[in-house]
């Protein structure tokens, strides 16, 4: 069966109807308590860092953990004050887990245009995966 839609066809559609942020706009609000960055990365994407505070949720699972009836339901989803960004590496990914979010009836989320490798690029505030570790541990 041939494909009828690519990937960058699924990509422009989503860009079309998702909120998308600079990496400067996400920048100048990273210390509103209203904002949650999510890297959905893959796992060993990570390697490399993460944006600093970033949850991550893996691609595979988030509508699985945004869904309050999922048994892998994570709370921080449930909470309706914040604003969601997702960001991957290019900007593509993110694009159409935040449509697949709005899909599901979620308003307050977004994604950030070029990702991973725009954040980096624009010499943004990036963390290991140790650093990350050891903010939340101390957190509590």
């Amino acid at each position: 069966m041939p494909i009828t839609k690519s990937a960058r066809t699924l990509v422009d559609e989503a860009m079309a109807q998702v909120t998308t942020y600079s990496v400067a706009e996400v920048q100048a609000r990273l210390q509103e308590p209203g904002v949650q960055i999510v890297d959905i990365r893959d796992i060993r994407e990570l390697n490399d860092g993460t944006v600093v505070g970033a949850f991550h949720a893996p691609r595979g699972m988030l509508e699985f953990w945004v869904d309050p009836d999922s048994p892998y339901h994570k709370p921080l989803f449930a909470d309706e004050s914040k604003e969601f960004i997702l960001f991957c590496g290019a900007g593509w990914r993110s694009a159409l887990a935040a449509k697949a979010l709005q899909d599901m009836g979620m308003t307050n989320v977004a994604h950030i245009d070029g990702g991973w490798g725009e954040w980096v690029k624009a010499g943004a505030p990036t963390e290991t995966l140790e650093a990350q570790k050891a903010r939340r541990q101390a957190k509590g």
